[in-house]
């Protein structure tokens, strides 16, 4: 029953221009039109990390609610954490529409956003306004024209410490020109070191994240990880998304400006994760992003090295019940393999996707 709903709301939703089809889809989580999931919680499922206690390893990824309107909602599709924004100081328009294209061959989606959304204040407003539920994630951004984009992130820190479980810093969106410049080691060491700073003026002990790209190579991988070791952060995020179109079927909008995600950002997304996990060793909290849109997917991420998922492009053609159909599928996965819990299959493929090739 839950797939045929989740049909037919993806039919109709895609009759629409992308970009109005997920504001629809924010209205109709906003009016409860949408079924939650059931209140099954699988305790093998929950994960402990950077002191924080999750009910299970899903996790909707920053990009869907990006001014903090749903969070309450989409927790309550069965997600165990909810990443809001990206949120940037000041609100923005964005680059020039159109500027989202479905590649429905590949289950993948090319977006070139370029962080719009409505500004620390009306995000503030918004969890203020509305009731939540679960673990809530922060990603704080730069405008676009800052002159101290780094002061961008430091401001987010401040402004939301209150509120957040987690903070990301993303410096990994293809969309905002020069913004991946700041993973290259003298910027990121100076952003690391202001933003954690400011977390330690605050005392707010919130944890705090960094998202990379998957388009990096295996000596910007060195200089990242070597950072993260030089640094108290808490974790990274594995990754946005991508600008290599390789391998892609559909032929109509991939010649489209932007990063593209869905599936065909899985494998290169979980080598870039497998080798992180290698630089940076086992304790290092990893969440793995790209091309998350089953169990089994969710599962192998665990296996290449991440201690929680997220997923995005997977929720529009999955459709809303997606999340619990992933969590019954990683439930039955711990009965076929016998584990006390989904974290111990962790690593057991790391050696495997670290292997590959990676890097543009």
């Amino acid at each position: 029953m839950s797939r045929l709903f989740d049909e037919i709301a993806r039919k109709a939703l895609f009759t629409f221009d992308p970009e109005v089809a997920h504001g629809l889809s924010i209205t109709a989580l906003k009016s409860g039109l949408v079924p939650g999931c059931p209140n099954d919680k699988d305790p093998r499922l929950a994960v402990e990390l950077a002191g924080l206690k999750f009910p299970n390893p899903l996790g909707m990824a920053a990009g869907y609610d990006k001014n903090a309107e749903v969070a309450g909602p989409l927790a309550r599709l069965g997600f165990g954490f909810v990443e809001v924004g990206t949120v940037t100081p000041l609100p923005q328009e964005g680059n020039a529409k159109p500027r989202i294209f479905r590649l429905p061959e590949d289950r993948a989606v090319i977006n070139r956003l370029g962080f719009n959304n409505q500004g620390h204040k009306a995000a503030r407003a918004n969890l203020s306004n509305h009731a939540r539920s679960g673990l809530l994630g922060i990603n704080i951004g730069a405008n676009k024209d800052a002159e101290d984009r780094i002061g961008d992130y430091v401001t987010g820190i401040g402004a939301f410490a209150d509120v957040a479980d987690y903070f990301t810093i993303n410096v990994s969106s293809p969309n905002t020109p020069g913004l991946r410049n700041l993973q290259s080691r003298e910027a990121l060491a100076e952003l690391l070191g202001r933003v954690l700073a400011e977390r330690k003026a605050r005392a707010s002990g919130v944890p705090v994240f960094l998202k990379i790209a998957p388009d990096l190579t295996d000596a910007d991988l060195d200089d990242i990880a070597a950072e993260c070791h030089s640094h108290p952060l808490d974790g990274l995020i594995v990754s946005n998304t991508t600008l290599s179109r390789e391998g892609l079927a559909d032929t109509r909008s991939k010649a489209e400006a932007g990063g593209l995600s869905g599936r065909p950002l899985f494998e290169p997304s979980t080598v870039v994760l497998a080798k992180m996990r290698k630089r940076l060793g086992t304790t290092m909290p990893l969440i793995g992003v790209g091309g998350i849109d089953s169990a089994e997917t969710a599962a192998e991420k665990i296996r290449a090295g991440a201690d929680l998922v997220q997923l995005y492009t997977g929720f529009i053609y999955g459709g809303p019940m997606l999340p619990s159909r992933i969590l019954k599928g990683l439930s039955r996965i711990c009965n076929e393999e016998q584990i006390a819990r989904i974290g111990d299959i962790r690593d057991s493929r790391t050696e495997d996707y670290a292997s590959l090739p990676s890097g543009a």
